[in-house]
């Protein structure tokens, strides 16, 4: 007598949905079980914070606020603290770039490969984890911007908005990282190649220091940069201090551009993935 087994059904989302959820399960598990890896993660950011608040909190004016000379220190880590988030949750993409490198050079993908899964289940599961992992880093940097002195001003709703906006941020950056790791031949040049577009990125931005102090040519270049709308976008929503802003139109609308920028980089990004991902693994 012969015994059918019935086929799984589709889940509602789709396959690459339930099966990214898996791999985002399995890579967060292995986070887990290497707590040294988050542990510098979360290390790095907060130095940047220490470093910033205390060595170049004083010299920094924030031009608008009128503060007193007194009050300056005060004014620029209110003013900091959302750039630190900025810049952090845009490192995320380094750990894609070598995640992925490594999941390619140590035979992981071969051993997905043999798995009934959908083909962009592995990098969706991976992005996923990766930006799901800067929830704990930003509330580590969240306690330590509390004990230097930063304050949220703008209300419960808007600061949980501008969390949202920050995850969001780090979910498209993980993408760009996912496809530059799928091109890198083995992890040591995907640990470089991971960093050195991430440098100018968020400290061509206003994270650091006000885009009105940069030079006039630099800042319709620095206006457009994800980073600065990202940045400025969080400040307004924490209720801190934004200081003077050049008038240009994703400046003026700082959250409508971040967002839009968020979903043409997921949607370039993760196509670009996941073909370079079907080819390569096809091979």
């Amino acid at each position: 007598m012969t015994t059918t087994v019935p086929a799984r059904k589709r889940p509602l989302l789709g396959w690459n949905i339930s099966d990214g959820a898996v791999v985002a399960r399995f890579s967060l598990v292995q986070t887990l079980r290497v707590p040294e890896l988050m542990f510098f993660s979360l290390v790095q950011p907060v130095i940047f914070v220490l470093l910033f608040a205390y060595v170049f909190g004083g010299a920094i004016p924030i031009a608008g606020t009128g503060a007193s000379a007194e009050d300056a220190a005060h004014i620029y880590r209110n003013y900091l603290m959302p750039g630190i988030f900025g810049q952090t949750v845009a490192f995320a993409a380094v750990q894609s770039t070598v995640g992925i490198a490594e999941a390619m050079s140590t035979g992981l993908i071969d051993r997905f490969r043999s798995l009934p899964m959908a083909s962009g289940a592995v990098l969706i599961g991976r992005t996923f984890a990766d930006a799901l992992r800067q929830v704990l880093v930003l509330l580590v940097l969240s306690i330590t911007g509390l004990l230097v002195g930063w304050r949220i001003t703008g209300g419960f709703w808007n600061a949980v908005g501008a969390y949202l906006l920050l995850l969001l941020f780090a979910y498209a950056v993980s993408w760009v990282g996912a496809a530059i790791g799928l091109v890198m031949p083995n992890v040591e040049t995907a640990s470089t190649a991971g960093l050195i577009w991430l440098f100018p990125l968020t400290f061509l931005s206003n994270a650091f220091v006000p885009l009105s102090s940069m030079p006039t040519w630099l800042q319709p270049i620095a206006a457009y940069n994800p980073v600065s709308t990202l940045v400025l976008a969080t400040r307004e929503l924490f209720g801190n201090p934004t200081g003077i802003q050049p008038n240009f139109w994703p400046l003026n609308n700082p959250v409508m551009y971040t967002i839009g920028s968020c979903v043409l980089i997921i949607a370039i990004f993760a196509t670009l993935s996941i073909r370079r991902y079907t080819k390569t693994t096809a091979k």
